[in-house]
Order: C-alpha cells, then sequence, then structure tokens
C-alpha cells in the first residue's frame, strides 16, 4: 500500500501530465512553438541544475564560470531560471 506521501506525488504527477497536455493543446491551436530563450553565456552545467531543482550547485557553476560574487551569481542565476521558465 503506498505511504500518504507516495498517493500526493502521484496526483501532483497526474496534474501536471494534463496541464502539460493542456498547454500543448492550446500551443498546436495557435500555431506557436515554445522556443527557450538561451544565450550563448548561458552555462549548459547551470542550466542542467537548475533543472534538477538544485539552485546550489547552479550558482556554484555560475561562480565557477564567471568568477562572479555569491551576489552576483544569485542575482544571475534567479534570472536565468524566470527567462528559461524553469
Amino acid at each position: 500500500m503506498p505511504t500518504q506521501e507516495q498517493q500526493e506525488i502521484s496526483l501532483l504527477k497526474g496534474r501536471v501530465s494534463r496541464l502539460e497536455a493542456r498547454l500543448e493543446f492550446i500551443y498546436t491551436h495557435l500555431g506557436v512553438n515554445f522556443v527557450e530563450e538561451t544565450r550563448l553565456t548561458d552555462d549548459p552545467k547551470v542550466i542542467a541544475a537548475l533543472k534538477a531543482n538544485n539552485l546550489l550547485d547552479a550558482i556554484k557553476f555560475y561562480r565557477m564560470a564567471t568568477n562572479a560574487s555569491l551576489e552576483e551569481a544569485r542575482f544571475a542565476v534567479d534570472e536565468m531560471r524566470a527567462r528559461l521558465g524553469i
């Protein structure tokens, strides 16, 4: 028998799946495609960490790539996450 947490996760997965299907229907109906707004300066390691929901690693990778301060890296990673819709 699944635990309460497993049941909640299953329900959330179902909701996400239905939302994705609705969004795909809207895109098709409108004749548009979603394109991530990536930039040449976006580090793939930072993007991968953000997609894995690992903000600390994303900031660490950004700082290693750019020598930015912690504050600058946090701002840049937050901007990247918002821009990419992650």
